[in-house]
């Protein structure tokens, strides 16, 4: 067993073990409990698929996580992030392939399947259009060995507090990815972009609370000129 790594601008990502024997979907075993490498296996795929049209794409969700080496269990889906422009084309390319489109009534994303998995072909996250701009920070990090674009750590957790409501408020299965992304984020640009919404905002009070990430009026203190992060003279 061998360990994957990636890098972006210098920092160190910390990679999951790269299974070896894992059972593809295709092969006819019987898969893990919970899905994770039949999730990847079919992640692998569709990016193979999304590098060779050309079109600028990025990983998202829980699959985007676990590339940027976060444990979390892949039970669901496969997300990408695609300009809604691209839609026609990669999804005539997945066709071409022989993977299952599925035309949901929303009108922001596409889905397919692959090997029995669910893969979501996104042009909204947290009802917020998918840019050029957004899709050009992904970093490009190993997904089981395949490299592929992968969401910039800051935009993921910007999507993934932006995606809190009274109903979906899971901050048990966020709180380890904000742990395992707190060096790695931009928390000002979260704090801005999801001052608004009130679960967005608990969670981040959760994060000072529990030493995570700093109060608002240090972090700023600590960028600020002469701060504790400054480079000024005392």
């Amino acid at each position: 067993m061998h360990l994957t790594e990636g890098r972006r601008d210098g920092v160190h990502v910390p990679q999951h073990p790269a299974p070896q024997d894992a059972p593809s979907p295709r092969d006819g075993r019987a898969l893990p409990a919970d899905h994770t490498q039949a999730i990847l296996e079919a992640t692998k795929e569709i990016g193979a698929v999304l590098k060779k049209s050309g079109c600028p794409f990025a990983l998202v969700g829980s699959v985007a996580a676990y590339a940027h080496g976060i444990p979390v269990p892949l039970q669901h889906d496969t997300d990408f992030a695609l300009l809604r422009e691209d839609g026609e084309t990669v999804t005539r390319l997945l066709r071409e392939r022989g993977i299952q489109i599925v035309e949901p009534p929303e009108d922001w994303l596409v889905k397919a399947r692959s090997g029995g998995e669910e893969i979501d072909l996104i042009f909204a996250l947290a009802g917020r259009r998918v840019t050029k701009e957004l899709l050009a920070r992904a970093w490009t990090l190993p997904v089981d060995s395949v490299h592929m674009p992968v969401i910039d750590p800051t935009d993921l957790m910007e999507s993934r507090l932006a995606a809190l409501s009274e109903h979906h408020c899971d901050f048990g299965a966020l709180l380890p990815v904000a742990r395992g992304l707190r060096e790695r984020v931009d928390w000002a640009r979260v704090r801005e972009a999801t001052g608004d919404r009130p679960m967005a905002k608990a969670f981040l009070y959760l994060l000072e609370l529990l030493d995570v990430i700093p109060a608002a009026g240090q972090q700023d203190e600590a960028a600020a000129p002469g701060g504790r992060g400054g480079t000024g003279d005392d």
